[in-house]
């Protein structure tokens, strides 16, 4: 029976609140049928500071429409403004009501991220969680959600855009009028209110101390909430860091969008976009998202996100449901699966004393390159290895500490591919495994393969890097240590995909449309990977994969049925020849299949992530390339 109630209240919202509904420009905005509205981070980007975005939207979990065992509460809050058209001249004061949610058991000893959540077209500040006398049903998935851990106690703050009546919000064209003004009100006068008064991350409510605390704050809304997280991104800069603008069903002036990320750096900000097939503001999300994609200020899955959901109109289910993935997202990283970096190692850390931590157990000694011969230095931040350039002693300090950290957790980071049976039988396999770095659960996943001339595997740089940055971007990503000699190296990394797939469950990776990656001679072996397949090198009957990145190798083998390929080098490089990949790649798309080729100016061989240099940020365009094939 409690059931049935639930669903008929939901039904009753999206019924009240429907709207009469207009079509696409007609100068009205089709409001949501229940107004309704997914890592945090701590003031600087520290490990936690992430976002975590489904690979598709998730439904609400069932049993979250009803009552939570531990309920939040909710608060009128009243503070003082000034009418939006007058704002600067401050002639007219105004008294402003919002509706605040406070986690349960909320602490003032605590800090708590906010998230200030804005409705849509013919709504209010009462119509997203309700009010403290009468809550709305998706406060309970708020509370359900926080007491599964679904994300972390958070504040959520339902303001409104309306000025003087709530009829503001039944008029288009007002609407759109008081949001381009909402971010007076918004830094000056809603924020101190609502932080000077609960327990956030401000120290206080200067200008300086709510920008210092930015990374702590998000805004989102839906329909004509999101036109306000649109022109708060355009404004507020400075004060958030998470937009969560869903369905958009109107056009804005997107050079000012633009102009507010122009300058920032990838970290600065996190936008997430959803929207639904049906859903007349479809077309122009749509566009908005392409415009970002051709834009070098945007880049997919490092600062937005765009997700869409099969079938969903309009409405208040969409909106729920879209709010709930958006706070998961961005709130849902303060308790990671594994725990954060500890900093055990420092560049001054014998490289030595890694290899021996008895964390790793026996396969420490394959982090670093078996044969000794092929690499120099004393310290994490000395490592040298032949061929290659570039290497960050950072980035070597924060692979080791990450492994160090997953291991000591409990975390299995390291899987043998061969039986015990098989590498007493052939010992070189004992030099052989897949090094995990796990990303969301489900998500899809990828293999990367160093080089080393055939003659040594320099993971540190070349494929360990790749794998904890797909990690950090949700991908579960494997770096295989593999028999140096080509046939060898193949039959391993066959091998390593058929024992992904035999563990998929266990490793909990969704193995459709796979990528393969490599540097140098790991390249080759990913390249003929993808012509020949796992099956060919002794593997099982599997699936080609879904897509290869290669970086700086001079192959030439290539078949009608190769996978779409990814390619960068630099022109300098005096081992692989970029004209020699560039023109491998433009037989390829002769025959149809899909491409992107980069060569960068100036660089020699052995880039890596290339950070630093003019190929920084190649591999964000390589998962897009990936993306685009899924």
């Amino acid at each position: 029976m409690k059931n049935i109630l639930s669903i008929l209240m939901v039904l009753i919202l999206l019924l009240a609140s429907c709207g009469q509904a207009a079509e696409p420009g007609s100068g009205t905005d089709l409001s949501p049928e229940s107004d309704v509205t997914t890592p945090s981070s701590d003031s600087t980007a520290t490990a936690d500071n992430f976002v975590t975005v489904p690979e598709a939207i998730q439904e609400i979990p069932d049993g979250y429409f009803e009552s939570a065992q531990e309920q939040g509460t909710l608060e009128d809050l009243y503070y003082d403004t000034w009418e939006s058209f007058s704002y600067e001249e401050k002639t007219q004061p105004l008294q402003k009501h919002a509706v605040v949610y406070l986690p349960y058991g909320y602490d003032e000893n605590e800090e708590y991220d906010v998230f200030y959540l804005m409705h849509g077209g013919w709504g209010n500040e009462n119509q997203t969680l309700g009010t403290p006398e009468n809550p709305s049903i998706f406060k309970n998935v708020i509370d359900n959600a926080i007491e599964n851990g679904d994300f972390e106690p958070i504040i959520i703050v339902c303001p409104t855009y309306n000025n003087t009546s709530p009829e503001d919000s039944a008029s288009f064209s007002l609407a759109l009028r008081l949001n381009q003004n909402l971010h007076n009100e918004l830094t000056n006068d809603l924020l101190p209110a609502v932080e000077g008064k609960y327990s956030t991350y401000a120290e206080g409510t200067s200008a300086d101390q709510l920008m210092a605390s930015r990374d702590h704050r998000g805004f989102g809304g839906f329909s004509m909430g999101s036109v306000a997280t649109w022109r708060t991104f355009e404004n507020c800069m400075d004060y958030f860091h998470y937009y969560l603008p869903m369905s958009c069903g109107t056009s804005l002036d997107d050079e000012n969008i633009f102009a507010a990320a122009k300058g920032r750096g990838p970290e600065d900000f996190f936008v997430f976009i959803m929207t639904g097939t049906d859903d007349f503001a479809y077309s122009y999300v749509e566009d908005r998202v392409e415009k970002m994609r051709r834009s070098d200020l945007f880049t997919e899955n490092v600062n937005f996100a765009y997700r869409v959901k099969e079938g969903y109109t309009h409405g208040g289910l969409s909106s729920m449901e879209y709010t709930y993935n958006g706070l998961k997202a961005f709130f849902g990283g303060k308790k990671p699966s594994s725990p954060v970096t500890s900093a055990a190692y420092t560049v001054d850390t014998p490289i030595g004393d890694v290899i021996s931590d008895p964390v790793f157990g026996d396969y420490g000694r394959l982090i670093f390159p078996v044969d000794e011969g092929y690499w120099s230095g004393d310290t994490l931040g000395q490592l040298r290895l032949t061929w290659y350039n570039y290497i960050d002693p950072d980035k070597t300090v924060e692979i080791c500490n990450y492994m160090r950290d997953h291991a000591a957790a409990g975390d299995v980071i390291f899987y043998d591919i061969y039986t015990e049976d098989e590498k007493a039988a052939d010992p070189a396999k004992r030099d052989t495994g897949l090094f995990f770095f796990k990303g969301e659960p489900g998500a899809r996943f990828a293999v990367c393969n160093a080089g080393g001339g055939f003659a040594y595997v320099g993971a540190m740089h070349d494929s360990f890097p790749h794998a904890l940055e797909l990690s950090k971007m949700g991908y579960n990503a494997f770096a295989l240590i593999y028999r140096p000699g080509w046939d060898t190296a193949v039959e391993d990394l066959a091998r390593a995909v058929s024992f992904i797939f035999d563990h998929a469950d266990e490793l909990e990776v969704d193995t459709s449309c796979y990528s393969v990656w490599g540097g140098s001679a790991g390249a080759r072996m990913a390249a003929d990977l993808g012509t020949y397949g796992p099956g060919y090198f002794g593997g099982d009957n599997l699936p080609r994969p879904g897509a290869v990145i290669m970086q700086y190798t001079g192959h030439t083998d290539y078949s009608e049925n190769d996978p779409p390929t990814y390619v960068c080098v630099g022109t300098s490089d005096g081992i692989a020849s970029w004209q020699t990949m560039q023109a491998r790649l433009n037989a390829m798309s002769a025959l149809g299949i899909p491409t992107e080729f980069h060569a960068y100016e100036g660089l020699p061989h052995g880039f890596g992530l290339g950070t630093g240099t003019v190929a920084e940020g190649w591999i964000r365009d390589a998962v897009a390339f990936w993306e685009n094939q899924m």
